[in-house]
């Protein structure tokens, strides 16, 4: 029926789903905290433990070659990005921000593979601690809603 929603219970139930964390080190305290607000989130909505995935890269240059190693599995039906980029004092602020984003998102669209993008960008470190367990939950109903809405689509 065109216009028909799914209930959010279905669009949110993971249980038959397989998951993929790319999380940045850099920032260590922030991501450890997106980590486990992201991982507690994905339990919570049925991913089974042993259907997740997590992997460690030093910072959030090195997040999308990550991602593209896991679309390329095909064993994951959504990926998500985890970071923290501050911004400092130079213009690498920009450089890592723009460049991570738009290789996560030029992956998601080169694979069809929903990638939630959960590497925040913020000012100081207190806008990222802030933000830091909203985003890692955030990061696990998008990756499960957009997992289950591609293959509705299929």
């Amino acid at each position: 029926m065109f216009g028909a929603d799914k209930g959010t219970a279905d669009k949110l139930d993971g249980k038959k789903l397989h998951i993929g964390i790319v999380q940045a080190r850099f920032n260590e305290g922030i991501t450890n905290a997106l980590a486990k607000a992201c991982l507690d989130e994905l339990l919570a909505l049925g991913v089974p433990e042993k259907h997740i995935q997590h992997v460690l890269v030093p910072g959030a240059l090195e997040v999308p070659v990550a991602l593209q190693a896991m679309a390329e599995s095909d064993r994951f039906d959504a990926l998500i990005a985890l970071g923290c980029i501050i911004r400092g004092e130079t213009y690498h602020f920009e450089l890592v921000a723009n460049e991570s984003g738009a290789g996560v998102t030029r992956l998601s669209l080169d694979y069809q593979l929903p990638i939630a993008n959960a590497i925040i960008t913020t000012e100081n470190l207190e806008q990222a601690i802030a933000r830091q367990t909203d985003k890692g939950r955030d990061a696990a109903r998008v990756a499960v809603e957009m997992a289950n809405l591609l293959e509705e689509l299929s």
